[in-house]
Parts: C-alpha cells; structure tokens; sequence
C-alpha cells in the first residue's frame, strides 16, 4: 500500500479542484512555471496517445530501449495497486521518500490555487524527470492528448497513436473524428508520429493534421505492417522484414501494439537487439495476465485465473478474440464496471465466449455500477448473468460448481487494481 506520507500529500492534492477531470492547461503552465518549467529539461520524449493498447506499446518499447542499455523514465496512468507505479524513474519505481517530497514541493508551488489531481501529479512526475539524467521518457497521455497535461513539451522526439476508438465521449466528443483530433493533438511540428492500425476516420484526422504541421507519418498499413505468421511475429517496413518470436503479453491485440513499438524503435534507430527485446522481455499487468498464486488461486484450487483491465467495446473485441485462441475450457466472467462506460458494448463481443457473468461492484469506487446494473446490462448483451457480493464469493461459488473452469475477471481498470491489492 501507499505509505501514509505520500497518501496523505495526495489525499490533499484531491481537494483542489471539484472536478475529477477539468480539460485545459492553463493550471498546469501555470504550476510548471512555479516550478521553473522543468519541461524544458527532460530527456527525448516519446510521446504515447490513442484508446487502446498504449501501456502495452509503452512497456514494449521500454524494453526495447532498456536491452540497449538506455535509461528510461516511464510515465503511465491510471495506477493498479500504489501511486507510486506511475512514475518510474530511469528504470525504477519512483522511492517513497523522493515522491513525498516531490508532491511537497509541488502543492506547496501551486499555493492552493485550483487544479486537478493528475494535472498537479503530473507536474511532480515531470519534476522527477527533468532532475534525473536518463536517455528517454516515455510519456503516456492521460485522457485526450490536446488538452492534456503531459501535452507540454514542445518538441518530442516522437509521438505515437495507438488504435482509437469510441471513449469518454463526455470530454472527448461523441464522433470517432472528434475522438481521434484530441488525440493527434499530440503531434508537433516536423516531429514524426508513429500510428496504429486506424479505422477510416480516425485516420484522416490524423493525416490531415500531419500534413498541416509537416509531421512525418508512420502509419500501419502503409510504411509499416506486423502480423502473425506460422506462430512467428513478422514486422515489415520501409527498413526490411524482421522475423520475431510471437509478443510475450498475451492476446491477439499485441500483435498490433508490437508493430506500433517496433516501428517506433526502428525510427529512432534502433536494431534487432532492441526488437526482439521489446517482444519478449515486456511486462504489463491486468492486460490478459494469467494469476498462477496468490490467495484468489488458493480459493479456488483448479480454476485457470486470468484478470484484465479492458473496460470498452474495442477492449471487449480484444478479449474475445484471445478467449478464442486459448484451448477450450469452460469460461466464466467476474466483472465490475463504471457509470461513465459503454457497458453493453463491452460486453456484446464477450458474450459468445463466456458461459457466464457475475456481477459486482468495485470496491471503494465512488463511480461504480452496482451489481445489479452490470447483471442487467450483462443479460442485454446476451450474457447468462447473477450476482455476487465480492470478487471472492464469486469465485467460490464458480469453483465449486465448474472447479475446471476458466475464470477471467474484467471490467475496469480500477477493479483490476483492487484485485491485484487483495492478491498480493
């Protein structure tokens, strides 16, 4: 858990602003000038934006460049099981007492003025990078990319755009056009930008920025293509074909982000030592990872547990499509899920794939369905559904009627950090 000095710092830092989410960056030039506009000090920035698949590009990439004996400052968000996760620092999760003190400084700068928890947290995150040499940063946007609040170096080394789709329409408009124009608000003049696989009008907003700001594209299916072939991953781009193993994070949706990190490792020059390491070597959690110990496994000796953080439609496609290509075993889902999603639509693609659903509520989550609403939802999207007072009873119940079953608990994000707190 968070140790009582950096929560007690953060719990502060929530009351600053009345709303969660708050799009604009006057607060944050305004607090990074306080701070002496540490912006201007960082390490080549590999800036990362888009729906999905951003923390798996992210983590391939860091591998990559860590194989070639780069140091490399991450940024990533939303945290799993203790702030500290967000913010490594040339190579390492930042310590307790360096983020204490960072958040000091940064809330005692800002003199109580009004802004956001992650505008003021990510300011004390590019504190810590601009005062620790390192090779790279790769900086993950939070939610959009124009408005928001890593959006302030001027002059990245490059900026990537993982597949977008339909989400948080509430701050990002209601079509995929609007949706991907705060994304590609990411790009800068003259720096290239590595992107995705893009449906059509996502793409041509991308493009059309691209060329306004002269920001070379490197695009998938046009100056780059990965696929799988004979249980082998083969990326090909203007550079040559490179045969690689298969990527190590589960699911048929890596093959795509580990296109988008190889071609942004093959960008910045990089070779066969750092691909295949970006393949390989890469960690993320809660994005199809299997659970192999841990109290839930004790409590359910048999079950195959498997947990993932996926909480829109594109996310419900990717998982079923992995469901699809593990051996057969009966499938189960746990899921918890927020107000402010498209429920049903994450729920659709799973429907063939799963037996059934339990429903509950995420802990300690002011936003959360109840577990009757995500049971209701569930059954409209076609899904045999009950539900169950915690991720526990449900799996117990699970174990002693299918004790062979496959069990994926999915939903959120937030849930999914719950679970890997109460795992261990």
């Amino acid at each position: 858990m968070t140790s009582p000095n950096s929560d007690a710092i953060l719990q502060r830092m929530m009351a600053l602003h009345p709303k969660i989410i708050d799009l604009t960056l006057d607060r944050v030039w305004s607090l990074l000038d306080a701070l002496g506009n540490p912006q201007n000090a960082l390490p080549p920035v590999i800036h990362v934006a888009g729906t999905n698949g951003k923390g798996s590009t992210q983590a391939m990439i860091r591998a990559g460049l860590e194989a070639e004996g780069k140091r490399v400052h991450a940024y990533t968000s939303p945290h799993l099981a203790r702030f500290h996760e967000r913010i490594r620092v040339a190579g390492t999760l930042i310590s307790e007492p360096a983020l204490t003190a960072l958040l000091d400084e940064c809330y005692a700068k800002n003199g109580g003025a009004p802004i956001t928890f992650f505008e003021i947290t990510t300011c004390a995150a590019i504190l810590a990078f601009a005062r620790t040499p390192a090779d790279y940063l790769l900086l993950e946007v939070g939610l959009g990319g124009r408005l928001d609040a890593t959006n302030v170096v001027e002059k990245p080394a490059l900026t990537i755009i993982t597949p977008v789709s339909i989400d948080h329409q509430q701050y990002l408009g209601e079509t995929l056009a609007e949706i991907a124009g705060e994304k590609a608000g990411i790009m800068k003049r003259g720096v290239p930008c590595v992107v995705g696989p893009q449906r059509e009008a996502a793409l041509e907003v991308i493009e059309a920025r691209a060329a306004r700001l002269g920001a070379p594209l490197i695009a998938s299916g046009q100056q780059w293509t990965a696929r799988e072939e004979r249980g082998r991953l083969v990326f090909e781009d203007e550079r040559g074909l490179v045969d690689l193993p298969l990527p190590n994070l589960p699911g048929v949706h890596q093959i795509e982000n580990a296109g988008a990190a190889l071609a942004a490792l093959r960008t910045l020059g990089f070779g066969e030592t750092a691909c295949e390491a970006a393949v390989t070597r890469a960690f993320w959690p809660a994005r199809m990872q299997r659970l192999k110990e841990g109290p839930l496994v004790t409590a359910a000796p048999g079950i195959e547990l498997w947990l993932d953080g996926g909480h829109n439609p594109a996310a419900g496609e990717a998982i079923a499509a992995t469901l699809d290509r593990l051996p057969p075993r009966p499938t189960r889902l746990i899921c918890g899920m927020l107000n402010t999603k498209d429920v049903v639509g994450f729920m659709r693609p799973l429907a063939g794939h799963a037996q059934t659903l339990s429903a509950v509520s995420i802990p300690g989550e002011s936003n959360t369905l109840s577990a009757d609403e995500t049971a209701t939802a569930a059954r409209a999207a076609g899904l045999q559904a009950d539900t169950a007072d915690t991720v526990l009873a449900a799996l117990e119940t699970i174990a002693r009627t299918t004790p062979e079953a496959r069990v994926l608990i999915c939903g959120s994000l937030y849930l999914a950090g719950s679970i890997l707190r109460e795992n261990g």
